[in-house]
């Protein structure tokens, strides 16, 4: 609000709302309660209701403020504040008043959140986030105040949490947890299970199942020992069953359902196994040990909430430096935020391939190949007085392990000449994600409303599979009136494999020589649609009816078309 008053009064206005946006805001806000003859000729000492309660307020206030002055002190986002049916909680709902559930959440086992150990000084502003270092804004401060909800100060906890809790299925077990709570324990056990079948297309029709019991629990030091700033966590998982990919679709890159291999077929394998600590005044946190890359990059619940993209854009999850979930390495992260809007995470990871240690705990078999350094710059402004997220992130990041030239892989001795030089090189990956919240509905969390979606990545064509993926889609809750917490969900994916390895499969396949069994012919590109409808079934339990079509299976034409039917469940404990 200052920001625009101060631009109205000078005359200079850097950022000026459009004359058409403005008139419609302005008398939207001013003359809802004033009949239309008459609206102009009353607006100085007009009476109208409230847009943050039920007093009523002067719609103009006369201390000497220029007109366009004044309908930019009606319009400021912040101080106007959300609207209170678009933050009106569901009934019965388990998100507790402040709007923040506790931590760690139900089905969240599969990504980090925000950071949740004690911000390490009792006068920190946030709780869950970390305090920016600079007071004012980054890119956001090129907003207009009406469309910007940040201008002048940080927002609370709640606008930060990226997903609600969905309750517990054994209520009785409660107390136990929040006794747990007092002492700095706090923990969630959650089991996902995934039923797809084929029913038309694909290599042959059938159904598989697959499930997962993740256990994840996390120790808060500064409670427990007075150590300042510092936690540790803990997530040990389970996984057992056949995905659909390989055998009914025939399809090797891309895994249709969110629970595939990498477990290493035992009753517990360690995943997570870290220590986090929050320092300069809860301004930077850093975490060290063992994780995964894809809790904390090039992630988020949104794209989480999707079979295929869980817990990253597949084109990431298939290389080896990217070490994906469940399969973790020893390796740091450095978080902060510079501006109350932008976010700078980066770290360092050893690399092993990703069959290594399947267990998670034979630490020793892992066989390092290099270093993986990711960095990831995030814009997340909040737009309009209903301070609706937005999320836009960049990332890159350097595997310093050197692959071998796609062209050669399982080329013959006899065609060695025929593909030319070839070369070793290390991987290069980069990343656009970007979603934009359009309508809030149901609470202050990040998840309560809809939301467009898109997304890009590219890795080095040289020396990888799949070298381009795009995407894009929708997430949408409370389609339903009476179901505010239900979600449906759109996407459309798009895969490319690299020009090396399609020019070294054609050598072979031109030549007489077999591509192998899981490859019919040269390969180029395949495209997924998938959708979904979570229901908030009851506490605790969350049923999402899947469908998902897959266009070119293996990336070729050799096999039909696939249309798969299923069902996910996640039960929280």
């Amino acid at each position: 609000m200052k920001r625009q008053i101060r631009c109205a009064r000078t005359g200079r206005a850097r950022h000026p709302f459009p004359y058409a946006c403005r008139w419609l805001l302005a008398m939207g806000t001013v003359t809802t309660a004033l009949p239309a003859a008459t609206a102009h000729a009353q607006v100085s000492n007009a009476i109208v209701p409230s847009l943050v309660s039920s007093s009523a307020v002067s719609a103009m206030p006369s201390n000497g403020m220029t007109q366009e002055a004044q309908i930019s002190a009606r319009l400021d986002a912040q101080s106007l504040g959300p609207t209170p049916q678009a933050i009106r909680r569901p009934p019965n709902t388990p998100i507790p008043p402040s709007g923040v559930p506790n931590y760690p959440s139900a089905g969240l086992a599969t990504m980090s959140v925000a950071p949740v150990s004690s911000p390490g000084d009792n006068k920190s502003f946030h709780k869950i986030e970390l305090d920016a270092l600079l007071r004012h804004e980054g890119p956001s401060a090129m907003l207009p105040a009406w469309l910007d909800a940040q201008h002048d100060q940080d927002l609370e906890d709640p606008y930060y949490v990226p997903t609600a809790g969905s309750g517990h299925l054994v209520p009785q077990l409660a107390p136990l947890g929040k006794t747990l709570l007092t002492h700095a324990v706090s923990f969630a056990f959650t089991y996902k299970g995934e039923a797809m079948g084929v029913i038309n297309g694909g290599v042959e029709r059938g159904m598989s199942y697959v499930h997962e019991l993740t256990l994840q629990v996390n120790f808060d030091l500064e409670k427990m020992a007075g150590i300042k700033g510092w936690s540790v966590h803990t997530l040990v998982m389970e996984r057992a069953g056949h995905a659909v990919s390989h055998d009914r679709v025939g399809e090797y890159y891309v895994n249709l359902q969110e629970v595939y291999g990498l477990s290493g077929n035992v009753v517990a394998h360690l995943v997570d196994f870290y220590a986090e600590k929050k320092l300069l005044n809860n301004h930077l946190d850093v975490s060290f040990g063992r994780m995964a890359l894809t809790h904390v990059f090039a992630t988020s619940p949104l794209l989480c909430s999707f079979m295929v993209t869980c817990s990253a854009p597949v084109a990431l999850k298939l290389d080896p430096g990217f070490s994906v979930y469940p399969k973790a390495t020893w390796g740091s992260r450095i978080r902060l935020r510079p501006t109350r809007d932008t976010a700078i995470q980066l770290g360092a990871y050893s690399v092993s391939a990703l069959s290594d240690n399947p267990s998670g705990w034979a630490w020793g078999s892992e066989n390092a190949t290099g270093l993986m350094l990711p960095v990831e710059f995030t814009w997340q402004p909040y737009l309009t007085r209903n301070r609706m997220p937005g999320h836009y992130v960049l990332g890159y990041a350097h595997d310093t392990t050197r692959y071998p030239d796609q062209i050669g892989v399982g080329l013959p001795a006899a065609l060695t000449q025929a593909a030319g030089h070839q070369r070793s090189a290390p991987m290069d990956m980069f990343w656009f994600e970007g979603d934009q919240m359009i309508y809030r509905r149901g609470g202050r969390n990040q998840m309560a409303g809809g939301y467009l979606m898109a997304g890009y990545i590219h890795n080095t064509p040289h020396v990888t599979s799949i070298s381009d993926e795009a995407y894009g889609g929708l997430s949408f809750a409370g389609l339903i009136p009476s179901r505010l917490t239900d979600r449906l969900g759109i996407m459309y994916s798009w895969y490319h494999v690299s020009g090396r390895k399609e020019a070294g499969q054609i050598l072979r396949y031109e030549a007489g020589y077999s591509l192998g069994t899981a490859v019919r012919a040269p390969q180029t590109d395949s495209h997924i649609i998938e959708a979904y409808y979570a229901i908030d079934a009851a506490p605790g339990i969350l049923v999402q009816p899947e469908f998902e079509y897959m266009i070119r299976p293996g990336e070729t034409n050799r096999i039909p078309n696939a249309a798969l039917v299923g069902l996910k469940l996640i039960a929280n404990l």
